[in-house]
């Protein structure tokens, strides 16, 4: 159920081509070491800025969510950490409290079983990109014929909120809408000296 894509390198290891994984998805494991440094903590200063501190969930998080909820009677900021997210890409539920408290247990327990560094891999390897590309390695090849660690600032905000709403957004095919939801990215991450 998690397979990746098969990657054809020349003799050197550069991509020559992959080919898609049973239902026509296309999933390219994520190296972290060949992905920008930038990219890696852009990304956690957006997603789960206590990613490194909290063991699967951030109930600081949870509760600030809690409250504007409360204030607002909608959902208005989310308490889904990384991990949480993970659970989410691997093993699918209905977006119900039910299914929440079950994606807080399952992220515990990955926490407890994985490093840091092989969730943020896992994270980065399923993450859905529009159309059937999942991971930041496919996204950014198909998006920008170029590797995740040579990324420019705009493409990596564009690859941190694509996706919250992939197929919304897809530089492919609604290039105005991505940027439109990118932007903002861009300007909070300046904002914060990322």
């Amino acid at each position: 159920a998690y397979d990746n894509s098969v990657l054809v390198t020349d003799m050197n290891d550069q991509w020559l081509s992959a080919f898609s994984i049973e239902d026509g998805r296309w999933r390219i494991k994520a190296d972290l070491d060949a992905v920008d440094e930038r990219f890696l903590s852009r990304l956690i200063a957006i997603e789960d800025k206590r990613f490194y501190r909290h063991s699967g969930v951030d109930f600081i998080a949870a509760i600030r969510a809690a409250r504007s909820w409360t204030r607002e009677g909608k959902p208005v900021s989310g308490a889904s950490t990384i991990t949480m997210q993970l659970v989410r890409q691997l093993e699918p539920r209905p977006r119900n409290l039910r299914s929440k408290f079950i994606e807080i247990l399952r992220a515990v327990q990955i926490e407890m079983r994985l490093s840091k560094r092989e969730i943020l891999a896992l994270y980065l390897t399923h993450t859905p990109y529009g159309g059937n590309l999942e991971g930041v390695t496919a996204a950014s090849l198909a998006y920008f014929d170029k590797l995740p660690d040579q990324l420019t600032d705009a493409e990596i905000a564009l690859l941190i909120d694509l996706p919250q709403a992939p197929e919304a957004r897809r530089p492919d095919r609604r290039r105005a809408a991505a940027q439109d939801a990118r932007n903002p990215i861009l300007r909070k991450l300046q904002a914060g000296g990322h």
